[in-house]
């Protein structure tokens, strides 16, 4: 096993200080081009690497940031990260991605707390209502700051997208196109957006004077198989939807599935659109109607306000909702004469599954 080399080790083989090896390494303070060079080969021969933790504990700003998910799965968790590490290496900084069923339970916190102290600040992306980690940053008043998420006032920064009335744009569309019986397949109640889109779906319903059905409300778990049974539910009822309007496009996917399956057409017999834009959305057939999420305008927002905390600004725990924007596409049309009289939708000959690329 290599033995550890200590920073005293490095600072005596340059022939310099222990505080000048320290300023060269981290590249802080005023050392000679010379003295530079020697500790650095010094610390190459050595094998040398900083302790980062040991950093932090006494007190030096790290370049790290922890990004901590629950249940890394989903396609639009992908895109969220994607565009948080292209801008915090803009800023100079790296991620440092924590994923976990949940943060409070006991196996975990202990992991919580240590990477809370390696790293500058936190992001959690989608964290559940539920978990107790979120009172512990509050609490701590941690560099951190929360994204997509709408269950209930933090005292920390949240940044997310406008989920209520993207929603009711959402289903303000299918009225537009003559649909009056629209269901709405919900997702997991733990981040509060599912609930909000809910809220703007039954928004649009009242405004044009439609009844809300509770047995066009189902739940799809935010997964593609759910959008496929919740749609399976929908389609046995004595009178059908004639358009879905699915909390996020993965169970948009299922629906569209569901449907072909029964020898109806999508958007012939009935329309689906769902919620995020994930890019797979354009690459099934037909190509997904969707509200489109701007990750990436949410994903600078919430980098350059974690990185103003670490560097001392002082921040308000506001929520920053940006706008979400309706993107037509081909799995929404008018609504069929099946939706004014009490009928099944008429069959078709089968359509293609609704399949992500590549899958």
């Amino acid at each position: 096993m290599r033995k550890v080399s200590k920073l005293s080790e490095v600072a005596r083989l340059a022939g310099v200080a222990p505080i000048t090896a320290s300023r060269a390494i981290r590249g802080e303070g005023y050392v000679s081009a010379e003295a530079r060079e020697r500790i650095l080969a010094a610390a190459a021969q050595l094998q040398y690497t900083p302790d980062p933790l040991a950093r932090r504990m006494r007190g030096d700003r790290g370049r790290l940031i922890g990004v901590f998910v629950n249940n890394y799965g989903p396609v639009v968790l992908h895109e969220i990260i994607r565009f948080l590490s292209t801008h915090a290496r803009a800023q100079g900084y790296d991620l440092l991605l924590f994923n976990a069923d949940r943060f409070d339970s006991p196996d975990r916190m202990a992991t919580c707390d240590l990477l809370g102290k390696l790293c500058a600040g936190l992001l959690l992306v989608m964290p559940s209502a539920d978990d107790r980690y979120l009172d512990a940053i509050e609490r701590q008043q941690l560099a951190s700051v929360v994204l997509c998420f709408d269950a209930r006032p933090l005292a920390v920064p949240v940044v997310a997208a406008e989920n209520r009335l993207g929603a009711r744009t959402a289903v303000d569309h299918l009225l537009a196109l003559g649909h009056r019986r629209i269901a709405y397949i919900a997702g997991n109640p733990g981040t509060g957006q599912s609930a909000e889109r809910e809220r703007g779906y039954l928004d649009a319903l009242a405004a044009a004077g439609i009844a809300p059905d509770p047995a066009l409300v189902v739940n799809g778990a935010f997964v593609q198989p759910g959008g496929y049974a919740a749609t399976e539910q929908l389609l046995a009822l004595p009178v059908p939807p004639s358009a879905i309007f699915a909390a996020n496009d993965e169970m948009a996917f299922g629906a569209i599935d569901a449907v072909n399956s029964r020898g109806l057409s999508v958007p012939g017999d009935i329309s689906v659109i769902g919620y995020d834009d994930i890019p797979t959305s354009s690459c099934v057939f037909p190509k997904l109607t969707t509200m489109h999420q701007p990750f990436d305008a949410i994903a600078a927002y919430a980098v350059r306000e974690v990185v103003g905390m670490i560097a001392g600004r002082p921040t308000e725990p506001a929520r920053i909702a940006f706008p979400a924007k309706l993107v037509v596409r081909g799995s929404t049309g008018p609504a069929p004469h099946a939706d004014v009289t009490p009928t099944t939708p008429r069959r078709r000959a089968r359509a293609p599954r609704a399949t992500a690329a590549g899958t």
